[in-house]
């Protein structure tokens, strides 16, 4: 009986002690909540998937020169509720993104809704308060 108890507790020490990794969530200190800044721009990619719905742009610049963009949104889930589905963007289409720049200045941008042509805008996060889309 005591070797039996003392199995079970060396067991329950290791396993105690045995490191587990961590599920965590990173925030949104990368991006500035404070600006929304629009850009239009044609599709390259958008992927609806966890933990984190994409999509790339591409934007000419000033000079004609294309900026490579990419765009993190939420989640299936919540960006089925907003009314995305997988055949919601395609590559090629030319839509208007407005979004939380990155601090640092890079092209890495949190996505806050998509405006299509004619005026139909979607949110990306239902979190985000709904801003109006003339801002």
């Amino acid at each position: 009986m005591k070797k039996l108890l003392l199995a079970c507790l060396a067991i329950s020490i290791v396993f105690l002690l045995t490191p587990i990794p961590a599920a965590a969530h990173h925030g949104y200190a990368a991006y500035d909540l404070t600006k929304i800044l629009k850009l239009k721009g044609t599709v390259t990619d958008y992927e609806l998937m966890n933990p984190h719905s994409m999509m790339a742009f591409d934007v000419k610049d000033e000079h004609g020169k294309v900026e490579n963009w990419v765009a993190e949104a939420g989640h299936i889930r919540l960006m089925h509720d907003e009314g995305w589905t997988s055949d919601t963007l395609k590559v090629g289409d030319v839509v208007t993104f407005s979004f939380h720049p990155a601090k640092n200045g890079s092209h890495s941008v949190d996505l806050v809704s998509v405006e299509f042509p004619g005026g139909r805008v979607l949110w990306a996060h239902s979190s985000h308060e709904k801003i109006p889309t003339d801002f």
